[in-house]
């Protein structure tokens, strides 16, 4: 019987917080293929584009978005700007016979609809990885994010974006239980070398934790 490989879905406590790095690293360390069902705004600048140069890995394969919107406003009301009404069975998703990275679009509670959120794009089945930025209030927006994730059965994996803060991270991972995959910490330019350094390290961290996910400690 065939296995369907790893889906791992990318998201975050709110927006501009990492998520498009993050996948670089993941799709860079697991030889991925990478799909963002939707991008909201400059669309000059596609995260497709940005994710593949900086994975800078000839095996891996950006899927083709279902919606790119110009306005960069939540998807429900860039949809509404261009005339659309975003539907769940819109994003039919890409099946690789390879891991495949799912970057959401800000945070899980923002709406696609008056009724369905990015958080309805993740299946059963799905690894989810939460990139929590460090700010004043992000303890608040990575718990609150826990709670929804958790309230539908979602086990999550943390990515820390930021110098490292002990008490802010310490209190997230106690409280959530959830694991520590990486950090990504403040760079100068971001490009394929500065994603390599991180993929060694988060390729080897993936292997650990999602063989034993009661590793936790952050480093």
């Amino acid at each position: 019987m065939s296995v369907t490989p790893p889906r791992i879905f990318v998201t975050g406590i709110s927006t501009e917080v990492g998520k498009t790095v993050a996948s670089a690293v993941l799709v860079r360390a697991l030889k991925a293929d990478y799909w963002k069902p939707i991008q909201c705004g400059d669309l000059h600048d596609l995260e497709c584009e940005k994710v593949l140069a900086w994975a800078d890995c000839t095996e891996s394969e950006a899927h083709p978005s279902k919606h790119l919107l110009e306005h960069p406003m939540s998807p429900h009301a860039a949809a509404q700007r261009s005339g659309l009404t975003l539907a769940l069975g819109d994003f039919v998703r890409p099946n690789p016979t390879k891991t495949l990275v799912i970057e959401g679009a800000g945070g899980v509670l923002v709406p696609l609809n008056d009724t369905d959120t990015v958080a309805d794009l993740i299946q059963p089945g799905d690894q989810v990885v939460v990139v929590s930025r460090h700010y004043l209030g992000s303890i608040n927006h990575s718990l609150l994010t826990a709670e929804v994730l958790k309230a539908r059965g979602i086990q999550g994996f943390w990515v820390f974006n930021g110098d490292p803060n002990p008490e802010t991270e310490s209190v997230i991972l106690s409280k959530t239980g959830w694991p520590f995959l990486g950090r990504l910490l403040p760079e100068p330019v971001i490009d394929a070398a500065c994603i390599a350094r991180y993929a060694q390290d988060w390729g080897d961290r993936w292997a650990q934790i999602t063989a034993d996910p009661t590793v936790s400690d952050t480093k």
